[in-house]
């Protein structure tokens, strides 16, 4: 099968095993996939993972592992993309995602979904409405990303909630609480990237038009740039005994001054994966618009065409459709 494969190089191979399904498992025959940054970086050496790459996805299960799960057959189905070892107290909340003994599909010890076909556990699956196209299905794992913020925290109506960040991971997330009628301002550096949130009904600022007074002037403030000097903007922002909720890895280089943080009492927040029921509902209920955050569909057989694509400054998501 073709397969997009990490192995100290990024190579599209057209003679991948087919990979079996265990019981409990399902084979699943791609549609689409979503290309995110965390793929970027595992091709720089992050996580040290090596194999299919992909966890953005939707596609049709093709073959069962159990006969008892026959009735996925021919479902189109999104999935989680955490598998735990259903073992430990995790597991046992349904926090898969911190089970230490998961695996991670395209990302941690189980091969993803950039191949014609790849297995998830039949415990992962959602089944997709028809009434959603493949593009939309693909987005369910960034907006359960995003909507996790509002699993970990509760954001009450007088809260006042700034974004920082306009690349693909903000603009999903604005969209998302502009979905949830979140009192939200959105900063960012590109005027056309937020645009695409001022046009769907959220307030936006440009990081350049900041003023001294709006330091200190929001409840909640979500990071989302990666950057160091975002993190120290959105630290800024924060009200005393404010939260500010970091949903990008920062890697610094050089100290961080977290002085802030004790002065002014401030909760932090680190928020990653999300569950993808809630976000699949939210997507099929139509609020929000994943349109305008599309920029490019390849083909598989373009795959890393796509890559190189999905690296340039002003483009946000690209998609792999089988």
């Amino acid at each position: 099968m073709k397969a997009v494969v990490f192995d100290e190089t990024l190579k599209l191979v057209d003679n991948y095993e087919t990979p079996t399904p265990k019981k409990g498992e399902v084979l699943i025959k791609t549609r689409m996939s979503g290309i995110c940054n965390t793929d970027l970086e595992i091709t720089k050496g992050y996580m040290g993972y090596k194999g299919v790459l992909g966890h953005e996805f939707v596609g049709d299960v093709v073959k069962v592992g159990d006969e008892c799960d026959f009735k996925w057959m021919g479902k189109r189905v999104v999935g989680e993309i955490n598998c735990g070892c259903n073992n430990d107290s995790w597991c046992a909340q349904n926090l898969q995602r911190h089970c230490p003994n998961r695996q991670t599909l395209g990302i941690w010890q189980k091969d993803g979904c950039f191949s014609e076909y790849f297995t998830l556990p039949v415990e992962n699956l959602l089944e997709v409405p028809q009434t959603l196209s493949d593009e939309e299905a693909t987005f369910v794992e960034p907006v359960a990303a995003a909507m996790e913020i509002t699993e970990q925290l509760h954001i009450k109506p007088a809260d006042k909630v700034a974004l920082l960040g306009d690349g693909k991971l903000g603009l999903c997330i604005a969209l998302v609480l502009n979905a949830l009628n979140v009192d939200l301002v959105h900063i960012g550096k590109h005027q056309n990237k937020l645009e695409i949130s001022r046009k769907a009904g959220v307030k936006t600022k440009m990081l350049q038009d900041l003023r001294p007074e709006d330091n200190k002037s929001f409840d909640i403030v979500i990071e989302a740039t990666g950057s160091t000097g975002g993190f120290e903007t959105s630290l800024a922002l924060t009200k005393p005994r404010g939260v500010l909720v970091l949903k990008s890895t920062i890697a610094a280089k050089e100290g961080l001054n977290l002085a802030p943080v004790v002065i002014d009492e401030i909760t932090v927040l680190g928020s990653r994966c999300g569950q993808f029921a809630p976000a699949l509902r939210l997507i099929g209920a139509k609020k929000l618009d994943i349109k305008p955050l599309i920029s490019e569909i390849y083909p598989i057989d373009k795959a890393l065409e796509a890559f190189e694509k999905n690296k340039e400054k002003d483009v946000l998501k690209v998609l792999l459709k089988f």
